[in-house]
């Protein structure tokens, strides 16, 4: 299991996390948040992500059944990571804050950055 810092633009903001599929578990949803927030998302396990730096900086953005939980420097404004509303026990961290984790080359080591169905979340649908 890869373990990797992440950090905002600004710097203000550095976590940590365990990836259990690495870089390669990159993924991007088209829920009517994701889709305008634009970042692809790598997995990490919810109980190993740590703030290491900046924890008062963070803002929390959260909507519907509050269960997915956005966070973003209050600083720079960058999504740094947020917890799945699909599985809490895994968040998702924003790939172009981890240091190796560039979205333009991606493919080019993992393949195409696949979407998820975040607009027909079961939650929506059974109106939870």
């Amino acid at each position: 299991m890869e373990t990797h810092t992440a950090s905002c633009h600004c710097g203000a903001v550095e976590i940590s996390a365990r990836f259990p599929n690495g870089l390669a578990s990159a993924s991007r949803c088209d829920c009517s948040f994701c889709l305008r927030r634009g970042a692809a998302a790598v997995t990490a396990t919810t109980e190993s992500l740590k703030i290491l730096r900046g924890a008062e900086n963070l803002s929390l953005y959260t909507w519907g059944t509050h269960t997915a939980q956005h966070h973003f420097c209050k600083t720079c404004g960058i999504y740094v990571y947020h917890q799945r509303r699909s599985n809490p026990a895994e968040c998702g961290v924003n790939l172009g804050c981890i240091d190796t984790g560039n979205p333009r080359t991606h493919a080019e080591t993992y393949g195409e950055i696949p979407w998820h169905d975040g607009v027909n979340h079961p939650s929506d649908i059974d109106g939870d």
